[in-house]
């Protein structure tokens, strides 16, 4: 009977574990993204908005950035097909957009800095 309470304590554990969801490694090319963006909880937005916590946050709301009024406009939740559009061609995702980061045109690369934007939890 203990044996079969503490293997399902520990699978409960390992279950728990696995469901957290772990902050990605960010990737190289974030590097580029760096200079106007903060990723740290409670930081200052700069340049360009703060990304923590950008996973399902309605764009254009962050309430310590000025946005564009097209990116007001936009106003769709953050998810990985809207961020992989986006960060793969802004200008094309959000027609006035202010970021002037002209895209990165590596579909595997763009999808390695969404993962990395949404792990920012």
């Amino acid at each position: 009977m203990k044996s079969g309470f503490a293997f399902a304590a520990a699978a409960a554990l390992v279950f728990a574990a696995s469901s957290a969801a772990a902050q990605v490694a960010k990737p190289p090319a974030f590097a580029a993204c760096q200079s106007c963006h903060a990723v740290t909880k409670g930081q200052k937005s700069g340049m360009g908005p703060n990304l923590f916590g950008v996973g399902g946050r309605k764009a254009g709301t962050l309430a310590d950035y000025k946005y564009s009024p097209a990116m007001v406009k936009y106003g769709q939740p953050w998810t990985r097909a809207n961020l992989i559009e986006f960060i793969s061609n802004p200008r094309t995702a959000v027609p006035g957009t202010k970021m002037i980061y002209p895209g990165q045109k590596n579909p595997q690369i763009a999808g390695q800095l969404a993962d990395y934007l949404l792990s920012l939890k």
